[in-house]
């Protein structure tokens, strides 16, 4: 049997210190008379126990792990949920291994996007080259990707994602559509390989004019539009933010912009949806400095060709494809620019054209529609009739 508790005023006042309001007497414990009177002076509850207690809510262990965590380190958050796992790979195949290709190829490898990278180059030994020349940097970066190439057309067989920069590139006063005839022959040549080797794959068309190319692509596979993509947007938008963020004295992270409309002199940057530290351009630029930034933009490409003299850019343009790429495989969300067949969004059809939209492992998912200012509607309008008038539509 417990030896009775002898309950005086020093245990109610240590009670109330801790701030509780009732005291729990359990038979046979003693109460001293001036236990009685403290606790009525402090308004403590004498309760006759033994009292019920509640059961112990369950936590499971990872709820337990944050709090004690979070005990140790106040500053310690947790995360909100698991980090996304992407997609990847099985195979990219890449038809023209020149610098676009080329970078494409260096940077697919060292993020270790496919198994298998293949390049493919009518120019003799150029691709078996760039791929030996990238395998030997697997002792170095440890890359696991293997990479192969060839003249041949039939290396893009089993393809997931066939990249196109194959054609000529511009040169010092050629416009992209200058190039129309020239590289609607090489569009045909690989759509025809494509269509036969590689029926599942999603094409990204990077070959000038782009808009103009990625119909033609569209044209020679007989693809559905999900599988057939423009890189433009993704390119035109970067260039964007890179004159924003000189404009304003920031970091290019510090911006989001965005361009619309066609890869060429009718593209569409789109001023009232950027934004520069999560604030409108005007809180930080003059009405002449943005005017300013949307034409660095549409001429980016151009001041490329001007300073190079002989081709275009290359860096830029595979870096964007990339970014294609990981929206194809999930290792980002939501929408992306990038040029597809409209079927009545923004009241086009018929055309490819640079627009928001969302991507995923087949290909286009969705168009994404934005509420636009008059003014970039029409600059979007103005660049479909651009491309219809070029086409013969």
């Amino acid at each position: 049997m417990a030896t009775p508790r002898v309950i005086g005023s020093d245990a109610v006042e240590d009670a109330r210190r801790r701030g509780r309001i009732v005291f729990e007497v359990l038979p046979g414990d003693i109460v001293t008379a001036l236990a009685r009177e403290t606790a009525e002076r402090v308004g403590i509850a004498l309760v006759d126990g033994p009292l019920e207690r509640p059961k112990p809510p369950r936590t499971d262990g990872a709820v337990s792990m944050r709090r004690v965590l979070y005990r140790r380190s106040p500053k310690w958050v947790a995360p909100s949920r698991a980090p996304r796992k992407a997609r990847k790979l099985g195979k990219l195949a890449l038809i023209g291994a020149g610098g676009v290709g080329g970078n494409i190829a260096h940077l697919a490898a060292m993020a270790d996007i496919a198994d298998e990278i293949a390049l493919i180059d009518i120019t003799p030994g150029l691709a078996a080259s760039t791929a030996l020349d990238l395998n030997h940097t697997s002792g170095i970066t440890g890359a696991r990707a293997r990479c192969v190439g060839g003249e041949a057309m039939d290396l893009v067989a089993g393809a997931d994602v066939v990249v196109v920069t194959a054609g000529r590139a511009r040169r010092p006063g050629m416009t992209r559509a200058d190039l129309i005839d020239v590289n609607a022959r090489v569009i045909r040549q690989s759509a025809e390989a494509i269509r036969s080797a590689a029926p599942n794959a999603i094409v990204i068309v990077v070959t000038n004019p782009l808009d103009e190319m990625t119909v033609e692509m569209l044209r020679a596979t007989g693809f559905p539009r999900e599988q057939v993509l423009g890189m433009a947007g993704t390119l035109d938008s970067s260039r964007f933010r890179n004159a924003l963020a000189m404009a304003a004295g920031v970091t290019p992270a510090d911006v989001e912009a965005f361009t619309l409309g066609s890869h060429g002199d009718e593209m569409a940057p789109i001023p009232s949806r950027a934004r520069i530290k999560g604030r409108p351009l005007d809180v930080f630029l003059s009405r002449e400095q943005i005017e300013a930034c949307v034409q660095d933009a549409i001429t980016g490409g151009g001041q490329v060709v001007a300073l190079r003299k002989s081709g275009s850019a290359t860096i830029a343009p595979a870096h964007a494809s990339i970014e294609l790429i990981d929206h194809i495989r999930g290792a980002r969300t939501g929408p992306v620019p990038v040029s597809v067949m409209l079927h009545g969004e923004y009241g086009i059809d018929g055309v490819v054209l640079g627009v928001p939209a969302h991507l995923g492992a087949g290909g286009l998912v969705e168009v994404e529609e934005l509420r636009l200012t008059a003014k970039e509607n029409a600059a979007l309008q103005n660049a479909a009739e651009a491309i219809r008038v070029r086409l013969g539509l």
